[in-house]
C-alpha cells in the first residue's frame, strides 16, 4: 500500500479531497453509514472510484477522513457555544436555543451515525473518544478558570456530567421533538451554584 503521508499534496488534490470528504458527510446523514459506499461517494461527486483509493487508501480512510470532519461538526459548535457564554447559565440558555433549531437534521443526525460508526469500528471509536475529550478538557479548564476554589476532579465530574447530558438531549430530541428541552435546562440552572459562585 501506498505511504499517504509520503504523497505531495497539490490545490487540486486537496480541493478533491475536500470534495470526497463533504460528498461522504451528504450521504452520512442521508442514508448512515451503509449509504457511504466508494461506488456511491465517486458518483455522487462525479469522479473514478480510484481516487478514494489513491487519496484515502481506500474506503477505510475515507470513513476516518469523513468521521473526523463528522466529528468537528457535531462537537466543536456545542464547544465553542458553552465556551463563548458569559457563564454556565448563559451556556445552558444558549443550548436551549440551539439544540432544537439542530435536531433531526445535520449535526444532530450525524451524532447517532458517530456513535454507530464508532461502537462498529474500534479506530473510528478511538477518533470520537479524543475528541471527547480535548472537548470535555476545553471546558472543564474553563470550568476550573471560572471557579478557581473547585477541585480539578469537580471541574472534570462536572463537566463530563453536562457533555453526557447534552449527548443524550441531542439523541432523545431526534426521536422526540416534543421533549421539553427548555425546562430541562432551566432544571440543570437550578443546579448551578448561586450567582454569586
Amino acid at each position: 500500500m501506498t505511504n499517504l503521508a509520503d504523497r505531495p499534496n497539490s490545490a487540486r488534490g486537496d480541493r478533491r479531497r475536500e470534495q470526497l470528504v463533504e460528498t461522504g458527510i451528504a450521504l452520512l446523514d442521508e442514508q448512515g453509514w451503509p449509504g457511504v459506499t466508494t461506488r456511491a461517494v465517486a458518483e455522487r461527486a462525479g469522479t473514478n472510484p480510484g481516487l478514494i483509493h489513491y487519496h484515502f487508501g481506500g474506503l477505510p480512510g475515507l470513513h476516518a477522513a469523513i468521521f473526523r470532519r463528522a466529528t468537528d461538526l457535531v462537537v466543536n459548535p456545542l464547544v465553542e457555544e458553552f465556551l463563548g457564554a458569559d457563564d454556565e447559565r448563559a451556556a445552558l440558555a444558549a443550548l436551549a436555543d440551539l439544540l432544537p433549531r439542530t435536531a433531526g437534521e445535520g449535526p444532530t443526525r450525524l451524532a447517532a451515525e458517530l456513535i454507530v460508526g464508532a461502537t462498529r469500528d474500534p479506530a473510528l471509536g478511538a477518533v470520537l473518544r479524543d475528541e471527547l475529550r480535548q472537548a470535555r478538557e476545553r471546558i472543564a479548564d474553563r470550568l476550573g478558570r471560572s471557579h478557581p476554589d473547585w477541585p480539578p476532579a469537580r471541574s472534570i465530574g462536572i463537566t463530563t456530567l453536562v457533555v453526557a447530558a447534552i449527548d443524550g438531549l441531542m439523541l432523545h430530541y431526534m426521536i422526540d421533538g416534543e421533549l421539553p428541552v427548555a425546562e430541562v435546562l432551566a432544571v440543570a440552572q437550578d443546579m448551578l451554584p448561586g450567582e454569586d459562585g
